[in-house]
């Protein structure tokens, strides 16, 4: 008897299989799962080619995907590439993914619910899409989600009162939605929250007070809404983070633009604010006499139908189904691991050149490790390719080998250079990189950049073409390259630039009255126009013939040299970057307020963009501040120089020179980039006052 019961039970198990999609095979092959992404997402395959059923999604050819050293996918970045089919259920079976980058396509249809199920998200980007249905109240289920873009959809309903739970959230951003209902207090309870946009929406009733208590918080933008009643007091703390405009029914009291509250304002200071815990029920809705039933209920009550129905009468065969699902299920978990086991024990085989696999037990690869471990981002740790040697022989990057010799340096060099890595020697790091200072042979100091390969391009052909694009790069305000070094054996790439002994602009802003640190005005001045002239120099002017936007301009990335002349760093660099990392760059820059309002609707970079981050630089050079306020700017409007001019300087300043720069900041910060000067145009007004 055993033959027959083992083969219907073969029977059973696959019976099981096809009917049961938390046991399907999407959930013991990540590859299925892809490939089932792949047909909803883009249906006719015209976007999706590079993956294949019979590729392996960590082999480098999935575009967009990346996957962690145990060959797990843990990012998906599909970010515009035109996709305009639905996000299927079944991306949940991806259990290790960390990001989920899906903007600006034309998704249509529902957010799955199931999507919540991956627990080790950190960021969520469906922005930018045709998104519609109601916020799934599930997301309250992901502990580690720390950005939730969900802005420029056609979503509905109410903002869930659940997402209080999400207690590393730091990024929540819903506007130019269809949302209603009031917005929870409870949201101020999120302790890491530093953006909450909910604007152009169809929010209404009053701005919840609490909303203040969220200690990281910077900006807040409610505009374009319904609300209506007083806004608390403990919101001026935000300045001009805290956006409020054309919510007719709004007052308070120091804010410009509201007027004084009265009670046809429907101002009542005794009213409760809107979803406060003692408002909820149990049900997760505002207490209203509609509801109380539904809060009256035992949680234990028993709302079956009466089990004298055919559907409740099987349930005495549930022991024998039981052991039936116990043996399948030990069947299923013998079969996974044994597939997990091959699929780890062939990858072993097939790796080379990874990143962390050199035993050599040098400084860079351990520091490499360690950023690893102490990172809260797992990019540093992403596996693109197995065989990386982007400058091995017969690889054509566009130069002679003469000229690409020319630029090559040796292992050796580099770390006799740097002593070996020392930490001595270590001016900073991030979640891709390392820079140290280092001395060359013939007695120049130099920087060292060193890049993981997990965090370069995957496609050989594309980090040669960036690296031709660096190599070209030459003008008196960027910082020159002086060459480069790409071990196969560390998993390393090492960039080396001229070394700019004075730091970044950034160490000059903030600084306390009387450090010796305050820089004189004519030489702010200089700083600016040394500035504007590498932008333009990059925008394609002066013989520069690979025209290219910076994408990423900052104070942090304008170093002073020693006759403090500001030199522009990592231009090109996302030339190099894979997708991943360049992203994760962009979002600091728009943390410190840099990227251009237009990004969010188009996620395309122009010239304008690279100017408006130019327009935040002078505001900082004028002001002497990191952080621009809405006073600042209304200072320059109305040439209030006590209003945006670093008091630091202590009245040595050209008035006519600071009042013209205030303008062209002002300009060149503009909202629309169609108001924004070209770049030619700012050097046209720079040179038409600074060379008086």
């Amino acid at each position: 008897m055993r033959p027959p019961t083992f083969s219907l039970l073969i029977l059973f198990l696959i019976v099981f299989l096809v009917h049961k999609p938390s046991l399907s095979l999407s959930s013991v092959s990540e590859l299925a799962v892809l490939m089932e992404l792949k047909a909803s997402l883009d249906p006719e395959n015209q976007y999706l080619r590079s993956w294949g059923g019979r590729g392996e999604p960590c082999g480098g050819g999935f575009e967009g995907v990346a996957c962690d050293e145990q060959g797990r996918v843990v990012n998906i970045s599909l970010q515009g590439k035109g996709l305009w089919g639905q996000i299927p259920p079944s991306v949940a079976g991806l259990k290790s993914l960390t990001g989920l980058y899906l903007h600006f396509n034309s998704l249509n249809g529902k957010i799955p619910k199931e999507i919540t199920s991956l627990t080790q998200l950190t960021d969520l980007y469906l922005n930018v899409n045709n998104l519609s249905g109601e916020i799934p109240t599930e997301f309250a289920n992901m502990p580690n989600l720390q950005v939730l873009q969900l802005c420029y959809n056609r979503l509905t309903g109410s903002i869930p009162l659940q997402l209080r739970n999400l207690k590393r959230l730091s990024v929540l951003a819903l506007q130019y939605n269809q949302l209603t209902g009031a917005i929870p207090a409870s949201l101020g309870e999120l302790q890491t929250l530093t953006r909450l946009d909910l604007s152009f929406n169809n929010l209404f009733s009053s701005v919840p007070a609490k909303l203040a208590d969220a200690p990281m918080l910077q900006v807040l933008d409610i505009r374009n809404n319904s609300l209506s009643g007083t806004v608390p007091q403990a919101l001026k703390r935000l300045n001009g983070g805290f956006q409020y405009k054309n919510n007719p029914h709004l007052c308070g009291v120091g804010f410009p633009d509201l007027h004084v509250c009265s009670a046809s304002d429907g101002w009542d200071p005794n009213r409760p604010e809107p979803y406060q815990p003692g408002n909820i029920s149990a049900n997760g809705l505002p207490n209203s006499p509609q509801n109380r039933s539904a809060e009256d209920l035992p949680e234990s009550a028993n709302l079956n139908p009466d089990c004298s129905r055919t559907s409740c009468s099987k349930t005495s065969k549930s022991p024998q189904i039981g052991v039936a699902l116990g043996v399948i299920g030990l069947f299923v978990a013998f079969t996974v691991s044994g597939l997990f086991t091959f699929s780890w024990y062939r990858r072993r085989k097939q790796k080379i050149g990874s990143a962390f696999d050199s035993l050599d037990g040098r400084l860079s690869t351990d520091q490499a490790k360690e950023v690893h471990r102490k990172s809260a981002s797992p990019l540093i740790s992403l596996e693109y390719s197995n065989g990386w040697d982007p400058v091995a022989k017969g690889c054509s990057t566009g130069y002679s080998q003469e000229v690409l010799e020319s630029f090559m340096f040796n292992l050796e060099e580099v770390e006799r250079a740097t002593q070996c890595f020392s930490e001595v020697n270590l001016l900073g790091k991030s979640s891709f990189s390392a820079i140290y200072k280092g001395i060359l042979r013939d007695g120049s100091v130099v920087a060292v950049k060193c890049i993981t390969k997990t965090s370069c391009k995957s496609d050989e052909a594309e980090f040669l073409k960036g690296l031709k694009i660096l190599m070209s790069l030459k003008h008196e305000n960027l910082v020159r390259l002086r060459g480069f070094c790409c071990s196969k054996g560390r998993g390393e790439c090492f960039l080396i630039y001229d070394f700019v002994p004075n730091g970044s602009l950034l160490q000059y802003l903030d600084v306390n009255e009387g450090s010796g640190s305050t820089l004189e005005w004519s030489t702010r001045v200089s700083i600016i126009n040394g500035i504007a002239k590498g932008i333009a120099y990059l925008h394609g002017s002066k013989g520069n013939k690979r025209a290219m936007v910076h994408q990423n301009i900052s104070a942090e990335k304008v170093l002073i040299d020693a006759n403090y002349k500001p030199m522009i760093s990592n231009s090109g660099l996302h030339k190099l970057l894979a997708d991943d990392i360049v992203f994760s760059l962009l979002k600091a820059t728009a943390a410190m307020g840099y990227l251009a309002p237009e990004y969010t609707t188009t996620g395309r970079f122009t010239g304008k963009s690279d100017v408006y981050a130019f327009g935040v630089i002078v505001f900082q050079i004028l002001t002497g501040k990191r952080k621009i306020t809405q006073s600042a700017r209304q200072g320059a409007e109305s040439c209030r120089f006590e209003d945006f001019i670093d008091q630091n300087l202590e009245g040595k300043f050209s008035e006519a020179e600071a009042a013209k720069l205030g303008q062209l900041a002002l300009l060149c910060t503009h909202e629309s980039p169609n108001h924004r000067p070209s770049i030619e145009n700012v050097m046209q007004e720079l040179n038409g006052f600074i060379s008086c």
